[in-house]
């Protein structure tokens, strides 16, 4: 199983990149700020990349400082650099993200959840991600309709 689950702060705003063609797809790569635990205060810097919807919702929402929580895979590679030596690299491929707190950070905890479930709502009903189930079209009366 290959699942990662990481919770810190962009380092930078992400780096968004759109790929050719017709079914151009939106590329978003940024660097995860992660704590350890201990009394060091030292951190991790992971590289991230979201791919598609993920990557929008990156464009979109996602900024320097913000914590948030993400999960997804661990994906490795190489490639040959100019000089002729090989290089590795390690990135997480973004499978989702989450806030992890309210652009307001004076805010209550209960607006912070309102603010962050409306922005994540909001963009889900635009990008038509859809749940799966059909809306009641109005003026159909539901008395028939099961769970009344």
């Amino acid at each position: 199983m290959n699942k990662v689950i990481l919770s810190g702060r962009l380092t930078k705003n992400p780096d968004i990149r759109y790929t050719q063609g017709q079914d151009s797809m939106c590329i978003a790569r940024y660097t995860l700020a992660v704590d350890r635990r201990g009394k060091d205060k030292e951190a991790d810097f992971i590289n991230c990349a979201a791919f598609g919807k993920a990557g929008e919702f990156a464009e979109r929402y996602l900024t320097k400082g913000m914590k948030i929580i993400l999960a997804g895979r661990l994906t490795t590679g190489s490639y040959t650099r100019q000089d002729g030596t090989k290089a590795y690299t390690t990135e997480v491929t973004v499978e989702s993200q989450e806030f992890c707190e309210s652009k307001a950070k004076d805010a209550k905890p209960e607006d912070t959840y309102q603010q962050t479930y409306n922005e994540q709502r909001a963009y889900g009903q635009q990008m038509d991600m859809g749940d799966g189930f059909m809306d009641i079209p109005a003026g159909v009366e539901d008395n028939g309709l099961p769970f009344n």
